[in-house]
């Protein structure tokens, strides 16, 4: 479902108004005439639409993520997914304030890259690396991944944020990124590396073993680029559970 499609970012408009304006066939913001709901309503959705259009075209990502209730998130992704950059981390334990990172993978513009810790993990390569990221995609990046960066190299990464972790609950999927992949048939060259695994590589790789940074890279890099796979197919499924065409 693009931005365009929707009304719930309207003051008074919730689920039920928005799925009476779809199946009334007014399924775009093209469509829409105020008189279809009337009132100061349909004046409010009439503004929001204007407004939309120039934010639309601005590619305004923060302003609709406000409009958006955050059970709606996913509602970016479709429209905003050229601008998403895919990012996940691996660290030497779960205390932001005690362990170190030790890679970042991002995935963007169909390119992944890896930044590894001693080499080029730094506060200006992370900088650079998100300057262009308009909507961040995690699987728990909210409580995990984006406060380990922010702690460790003071990086700024307030902007909208898919946490696939939640939006994977509201179609019935629980449990870790590896489950889930499992149950929705992602298929891993590694299905053996865990996160615990993560740590042991990097342990491995201080200690001069060859191969281990190789292993924990690749371990990371397909963590990264499955997020674009899982968001394609919750987002597909919230599309279809919910949009009335």
């Amino acid at each position: 479902m693009r931005v365009e499609n929707s009304f719930i970012g309207v003051d008074g408009v919730g689920e039920k108004t928005e799925r009476s304006i779809w199946e009334q066939g007014i399924t775009h913001w093209d469509a829409f005439e105020p008189g279809i709901v009337g009132g100061k309503r349909g004046d409010r959705i009439q503004q929001f639409i204007h407004e939309g259009r120039d934010r639309l075209d601005a590619a305004d990502v923060r302003y609709f993520d406000r409009q958006f209730p955050n059970s709606e998130q996913w509602r970016l992704y479709e429209t905003f997914r050229d601008r998403a950059c895919f990012f996940d981390i691996e660290t030497t334990g779960l205390d932001e304030h005690r362990n170190q990172v030790t890679t970042v993978s991002l995935h963007q513009a169909g390119e992944t890259e890896t930044l590894v810790a001693g080499d080029d993990l730094t506060a200006g390569n992370l900088q650079a690396a998100f300057a262009d990221a308009d909507l961040l995609v995690t699987f728990n990046g909210k409580r995990f991944d984006v406060p380990f960066l922010e702690a460790n190299f003071d990086v700024d990464l307030d902007r909208p944020h898919l946490d696939l972790m939640y939006t994977c609950k509201q179609v019935g999927l629980s449990g870790g990124l590896k489950q889930i992949e499992r149950d929705i048939g992602i298929e891993r060259d590694r299905p053996d590396i865990s996160g615990k695994d993560a740590v042991r590589l990097w342990r491995e790789h201080e200690g001069g073993r060859d191969g281990a940074l190789e292993t924990l890279v690749s371990y990371n890099r397909e963590d990264t680029v499955n997020l674009r796979t899982l968001a394609d197919e919750v987002s597909g499924t919230l599309h279809d559970d919910v949009f009335v065409e």
